[in-house]
């Protein structure tokens, strides 16, 4: 909850749910990380919040976009950022969203399949490619191993592969998944990946370029290491892997950019005691749930902060939801949340650090509930 934000909705009162995000705190999580790895390229994952404020100051600020589909490519040419500046960093991309960025001039690609990297030399030849390995995730509220990312065996096929296709084979990446609190998941992947560097160097083909993708954390209800402990780890391991000759770094923040920009204003729907046992926790149904944009709570993997007008007076244990009649939108039954007893239906609970995949996990109109609405200041 930044100053800029609490003045807005002290004076403003918006309709709810909403998210409030300032711009500027925006920009300082990303000078944050600029300072903290000058060596390495930020790529902005466009998914965590491809709002056009948002992308507008970034490209101002001089940084790449890592885009998971076309009109995220589009939206980013779109505020200006040039075609060299974004990466198309979905392993899984449809053939004509394939040559659609390659006509508009992308030039960057990933995979992590042979038959995605075909699909890529038919659609784009010519183009520069990087493989996604798949590394562990351990350390990540959030992890991502299973769905993408291929063996280090595997990639040292297909890289060779990538040239005789008429690519040009330029790096690798991977990603230790959303969320992560370890900073030595880097140190390890990035080990890994020197490793593939040497073999593939050793037998004639040679990379320029290291991913280092995501994961960079937000500060939600536990503390978190800072940017710097992580840029320690990485710094250490790269000099450690690979000496002088270091490839060109890449980062795809998302979440340590956005996340703490932004603040969820919500409306308690209903407070029901559902249990006659005094100690059993109050259901407190918010205006807001898993399917309005807090699809992260699934298995209680990001616990926000909450904060309401009643702070500072006696709490109780509560069970949060949101307000469909679906019986999986329940954001926390077991994460030991704690809200004042004075809570009641018409109150204001403010979800905290809200700013990345919030707008768009939004369903379009789940129980006819719209989207929530969205202010940038």
């Amino acid at each position: 909850m930044t100053p800029k934000i609490a003045r807005f909705l002290d004076v403003h009162q918006p309709a709810t749910p909403c998210l409030v995000l300032d711009i500027d705190r925006v920009e300082e999580n990303y000078n944050a990380l600029r300072r903290a790895l000058p060596l390495a390229t930020i790529y902005y994952a466009v998914k965590a919040n491809p709002a056009r404020p948002v992308l507008d100051r970034l490209t101002g600020l001089g940084s790449a976009f890592d885009a998971a589909g076309i009109e995220e490519i589009e939206q980013c040419l779109a505020v200006g950022a040039p075609p060299a500046a974004i990466s198309f960093g979905n392993t899984i991309k449809k053939a004509s969203a394939i040559a659609r960025a390659h006509a508009l001039g992308v030039d960057l690609f990933a995979f992590d399949s042979e038959e995605e990297l075909r699909k890529l030399a038919r659609m784009a030849p010519g183009t520069r490619v990087y493989c996604r390995l798949m590394v562990a995730n351990a350390g990540a509220d959030w992890p991502l191993s299973k769905k993408f990312g291929t063996s280090v065996e595997q990639a040292r096929r297909l890289m060779p592969l990538a040239a005789e296709l008429g690519l040009r084979p330029w790096g690798l990446s991977f990603h230790v998944g959303s969320q992560q609190t370890d900073p030595l998941a880097y140190a390890a992947a990035i080990g890994q990946a020197a490793m593939l560097f040497t073999d593939l160097s050793d037998s004639g083909t040679d990379l320029r370029f290291l991913n280092l993708g995501g994961g960079f954390p937000s500060r939600y209800r536990r503390a978190v290491p800072a940017v710097g402990d992580f840029a320690d780890a990485i710094m250490e391991a790269m000099t450690r892997h690979f000496g002088n000759a270091l490839p060109d770094m890449a980062i795809e923040p998302g979440r340590a950019i956005v996340g703490s920009a932004g603040v969820v204003s919500s409306e308690v729907v209903l407070v029901s005691k559902r249990n006659p046992d005094p100690a059993a926790a109050r259901w407190v149904y918010l205006d807001i749930g898993r399917f309005g944009g807090l699809a992260e709570t699934e298995g209680e993997a990001i616990r926000y902060p909450l904060r309401t007008r009643h702070d500072g007076g006696p709490t109780g244990p509560v069970v949060l939801a949101g307000p469909t009649c679906d019986g999986a939108d329940i954001l926390y039954e077991s994460s030991d949340y704690q809200l004042p007893l004075a809570l009641a239906d018409g109150d204001r609970v403010e979800i905290d650090t809200a700013g990345a995949y919030v707008t768009t996990y939004a369903a379009q109109g789940f129980n006819g509930f719209a989207p929530l609405a969205e202010h940038y200041i």
